[in-house]
């Protein structure tokens, strides 16, 4: 079922639609995929774990270490959106993974994590007009691989991980879930569809 997005959660700044999942689920494709295809009206967020990881940030698995690191990872995401949103006003937000992503990750789990950032689960949620999540491939009972090198997960770790998101993102109102598929073609071809829907809902409401 594709999301209605007639009557908005969030008010005020751009439409701002979060494409999220486990590792090797395909969002990233899909979102280059689509700013290829209507890029006028879409700006992409990219991912903030992904910028700073490829920059030198380290990328450790030590609890107090790992909650630094996705501290950090939360505030440049954040920052990442007022910045596309200061930048593009008139466009629909295109982000590669959210705040809320964060809760999967932190060592004692999700509640830490927003309470750490001086936040709450419903708020983080609420930034977002609408969610679309892809399921990781790992899901399927294959293999899964990624073209971000920065992804060092094993199969049974991309899964519990997709399971952690999937929770944590579930509680939208707009959530829409692309599930693993044996055809990436086919799943890709889901996604855009999906989001092709979602810009032009947003493009007539605005009109």
């Amino acid at each position: 079922m594709l999301p209605d997005v007639s009557n908005r959660t969030r008010e005020g700044g751009p439409f701002r639609i979060v494409l999220t999942g486990g590792p090797g689920g395909g969002k990233t494709t899909a979102a280059d995929l689509f700013r290829r295809e209507i890029g006028d009206r879409v700006i992409v967020v990219p991912e903030a774990a992904t910028l700073l990881f490829s920059g030198g940030f380290p990328r450790p698995v030590a609890p107090d270490a790992a909650r630094s690191a996705q501290a950090a990872v939360y505030h440049v995401q954040r920052n990442l959106e007022h910045i596309q949103a200061a930048q593009y006003p008139d466009r629909i937000l295109l982000c590669d993974r959210g705040t809320v992503d964060g809760g999967a990750y932190w060592p004692e789990g999700a509640d830490e994590f927003f309470a750490s950032v001086g936040s709450t689960h419903q708020h983080e949620l609420s930034r977002y007009d609408a969610v679309i999540f892809f399921e990781s491939a790992a899901c399927g009972g294959h293999g899964f691989e990624s073209e971000n090198r920065f992804r060092t997960e094993t199969q049974q770790q991309a899964v519990d991980l997709d399971a952690r998101l999937r929770a944590l993102w579930m509680p939208h109102p707009r959530f829409t879930l692309i599930p693993h598929s044996a055809s990436f073609f086919r799943k890709m071809t889901m996604g855009v569809g999906i989001l092709e829907n979602l810009v032009a809902q947003v493009s007539e409401s605005r009109s």
